[in-house]
């Protein structure tokens, strides 16, 4: 009995150092990857109801009876289609400074809503993983985004709705009126591991 009970004790000896030393290698990549940092970028080819924003600045830039007679048409309609193509900023601050280890990172998924003036408005995922590498440089991952603008925004007219919409994607437009709420997922050497929580991402600061 007293042999039988060295052995267990010698396994308990080897295997709970293993384990905790695991479990802090997890814990330790868990919360490199979580320094990952996200923000909005450049927001281009935005198309609405078919015709291209991009160059305009305002809504007298239109032709009354060419893209402009269409826009309108298309909110009497009740219908208003945008499309265009988000950037996201994302780095990885683990580049080997001191203090810090050299941890390349895949962004495997990201499911994010898109809020435009803080309203909540369709959800997504992103499509491919990205790899993010150790440098501390930033890596631009494009996000198509497609919805109708005159399904969260329509009672506020056309003119508003023609606003907001250049002041996203037209020619001076930015993503500043534009949020993702996002939940990020890394591939890592212990697998698929998402953000305990979600992230807010903004066009004015690095977040994570």
């Amino acid at each position: 009995m007293h042999v039988v009970w060295t052995r267990c004790a010698l396994a308990l000896v080897i295997v709970i150092p293993f384990a905790c030393a695991q479990l802090n290698q997890i814990s330790d990549t868990l919360t490199n990857l979580q320094r990952l940092q996200f923000k909005l970028g450049t927001v281009h080819g935005f198309r609405l109801a078919g015709v291209d924003i991009s160059t305009k600045a305002s809504a007298n830039d239109f032709s009354p009876i060419g893209d402009g007679l269409k826009l309108l048409d298309a909110f009497r309609s009740r219908k208003l289609p945008a499309d265009f193509v988000l950037d996201l900023q994302v780095r990885n601050p683990n580049d080997g400074s001191p203090g810090r280890s050299a941890v390349p990172a895949t962004l495997a998924g990201l499911e994010f809503r898109l809020l435009i003036d803080d309203q909540p408005t369709i959800t997504g995922m992103l499509d491919r993983e990205v790899e993010i590498p150790a440098t501390g440089t930033e890596t631009t991952v494009p996000i198509r985004i497609s919805l109708d603008l005159y399904e969260f925004f329509g009672s506020r007219g056309y003119d508003k709705l023609i606003e907001l919409a250049l002041a996203i994607g037209g020619k001076n437009g930015s993503a500043s009126r534009l949020k993702l709420d996002a939940k990020p997922t890394v591939r890592t050497k212990f697998g698929l591991m998402s953000y305990p929580g979600r992230i807010t991402i903004v066009d004015r600061e690095f977040r994570n």
